[in-house]
């Protein structure tokens, strides 16, 4: 990789950017592609699909072109979960994503829930959920579970990652609930199309019903909606 392409790609990974880099690999030509400058490709650029794949996946690709082989690989930061509310289903969903690879925050400020006697080993913020989010930095890497029940603290931790580019955002709840909490952040500003990326209840409908099945049904979601997979 040149020089140039180097310090684009260490400047991406400082701001934890997804970034894709291409070699021809006749030409020995290079390319770096910034996850935020897919939007800009022409519409009919036959990479884009591709650059987008391998970023999903996390997983390089050799490919023909009109210019050759082309080798595709991604540079992406970490995947992170960050889960709002210390409840008996976080005890499940934290360990869990964490063996699937992500690096697992658990933001609740009731600190006799959040407690490393509960999460040991577990990153904990005691701040409001709000705050926590901000700081916390959401990109398109980042998967955001609310779990409280208690709209004090999931909807300002929703209305956090619905101005972000969190690949996942999922809230507990009934339909009911689920209903309720649109309006609530419907008077905050946000449209239906912005709601609409909110997995509620969250979870795949598996019957679920104890704490370690809602869990599984939750990190399932997650994972079709990281792969592009359509749940449907």
């Amino acid at each position: 990789m040149n020089r140039d392409l180097l310090e684009r790609l260490l400047e991406a990974r400082r701001r934890q950017q997804p970034a894709a880099h291409l070699r021809w690999l006749d030409s020995g030509r290079e390319r770096l592609v910034l996850a935020d400058e897919l939007g800009s490709l022409p519409a009919d650029d036959p990479l884009a699909p591709i650059i987008r794949k391998a970023l999903r996946d996390d997983r390089g690709a050799t490919i023909d072109t009109d210019e050759g082989r082309l080798f595709v690989q991604p540079f992406n930061p970490p995947l992170r979960l960050v889960v709002v509310g210390a409840v008996h289903i976080s005890q499940a969903l934290v360990p869990m994503a964490g063996l699937a690879g992500y690096d697992v925050t658990l933001v609740d400020p009731r600190r006799s829930f959040a407690s490393e006697q509960r999460f040991p080993g577990v990153a904990i913020s005691h701040d409001w959920p709000d705050e926590a989010l901000e700081a916390l930095a959401l990109n398109a890497r980042t998967a955001v579970v609310t779990l409280t029940h208690d709209p004090k603290l999931d909807d300002p931790a929703l209305d956090v990652a619905l101005r972000s580019d969190a690949f996942y955002i999922a809230a507990l709840g009934s339909r009911r609930t689920h209903g309720a909490r649109l309006e609530r952040l419907t008077a905050l500003g946000h449209d239906e199309a912005t709601l609409a990326r909110i997995h509620g209840p969250a979870g795949l409908a598996l019957g679920a019903v104890s704490p370690a099945e809602i869990a599984i049904s939750v990190l399932a979601e997650m994972t079709s909606v990281l792969h592009g997979v359509d749940r449907a």
